[in-house]
């Protein structure tokens, strides 16, 4: 696995909105965001902390994004 830099949650929902995912719905601390056109829904952990690396790339994986 290549080096990841650590990420913050509000950068990779910054991240995925670039990419074409809106806001779905936010329950507790988990952000659901989806994109209409690949039909794709992803949860985003909108803790205080940077992401775990394997959370980070569960999350790329899940968006369909290229590492």
């Amino acid at each position: 696995m290549s080096k990841l830099p650590s990420f913050k949650p509000r950068e990779i929902e910054k991240l995925l909105r670039k990419n074409g995912f809106v806001t779905l719905r936010q329950v507790g601390s988990h952000l659901h965001l989806y994109n209409q056109d690949l039909k794709l829904r992803v949860t985003v952990p909108m803790h205080n902390k940077d992401l775990k690396r394997k959370t980070l790339v569960s999350i790329l994986r899940q968006a369909k994004i290229k590492l």
